[in-house]
């Protein structure tokens, strides 16, 4: 029999995943079933996509629900690819879920490194460090070239099947599939978070940082926690593009990566896990299509619709869409 106390216990949790947020998993498990079928042999890109969404996951929990301005997270993605690939190619761990279970610490101490340094400033100061560190985590992978490959990339990933059933095929469905999940469930995780009162504390910190000093709770010890959290995120998605990849470049440590990142946070709303997603998703399809359509000037293009965004949807796609329906709905 269900008591008071049980479902005073349990309503916390009802809150943070709610009804609208089993919809939004569905909405995600569906289009990725479309996708599948649209673009079968295309699936390479789509797992760079998701790959790319949970980096851009990973820098919503902090500039979006943090206020922390950052344009180095690639730094983090970056860690989990490479701890992942050296597993595999050095050390012969080549289990796709070990190889996931390296990138995900790396991410998250390759988290905490960047979040000790960048939150000893505030505003502008916090883009500088992270620019600086994002350069020195790209030179030191650069020189260490015996364990990362340098220039040349990390060669030699060899993930085995996948629960020892599913191999990585050449068409990719395998690692597909395999991202999908993880997609799912670091959504799901991250609502949890977000929605909690750990969440809670980081977006008043973002509001009003000085209030909570004086209640008593650390600012910088909850955005290092968060930072950390958003580390193993990022962790998640570098060790995926590793295993569908099978190469570690410098290019999952440069300073593009992180400012594509931010574009595509941006794009698509901050403060929005929603938001992350829809801005990666048409961010990454636009440039594959208008990239292939006129090489020469697709950058004009991408430069058009980011300019349209910003004037005529100031709080990106989702974002603007949100509001929209949420008016209308007020308004009946």
């Amino acid at each position: 029999m269900t008591t008071t106390n049980d479902l005073i216990a349990t309503a916390p949790v009802r809150r943070r995943f709610g009804g609208g947020d089993l919809i939004g998993l569905a909405v995600i498990l569906l289009v990725a079933v479309v996708g599948y079928f649209l673009f079968p042999n295309n699936l390479a890109l789509l797992t760079r996509i998701i790959a790319a969404a949970l980096l851009v996951l990973s820098l919503d929990l902090v500039t979006g629900y943090c206020g922390v301005a950052t344009l180095g997270h690639a730094a983090l993605f970056g860690a989990g690819a490479y701890a992942a690939g050296i597993a595999s190619a050095h050390y012969g761990i080549n289990d796709p879920l070990a190889m996931l279970a390296f990138g995900i610490v790396a991410g998250a101490v390759a988290g905490l490194i960047c979040g000790v340094v960048i939150l000893r400033a505030h505003g502008l100061p916090q883009l500088v460090l992270s620019i600086a560190l994002i350069h020195l985590f790209h030179e030191f992978a650069n020189k260490a070239s015996s364990w990362t490959g340098g220039s040349d990339g990390l060669s030699g990933i060899a993930p085995t099947a996948l629960l020892g059933l599913y191999e990585f095929d050449l068409w990719g469905r395998t690692a597909y599939v395999f991202g999908v999940a993880l997609l799912a469930i670091v959504f799901v995780v991250l609502r949890l978070i977000v929605r909690s009162p750990f969440g809670m504390l980081c977006r008043g910190i973002k509001e009003d940082p000085v209030r909570i000093r004086s209640m008593g709770a650390s600012p910088k010890f909850a955005l290092t926690k968060m930072y950390v959290i958003s580390g193993a995120v990022a962790g998640v998605g570098g060790a995926l593009n590793a295993i569908s990849t099978q190469v570690v470049g410098l290019d999952s440590l440069s300073f593009t990566m992180s400012a594509e990142s931010l574009v595509m946070l941006v794009l698509g709303g901050t403060g929005s896990l929603f938001g992350a997603l829809t801005g990666t998703v048409v961010f990454m399809f636009f440039e594959d299509v208008v990239s292939a359509a006129n090489p020469f000037h697709w950058l004009t293009m991408v430069g058009a619709l980011l300019i349209a965004v910003v004037l005529f949807a100031p709080k990106g796609i989702y974002g603007t869409a949100a509001a929209f329906f949420a008016r209308r709905k007020e308004a009946q």
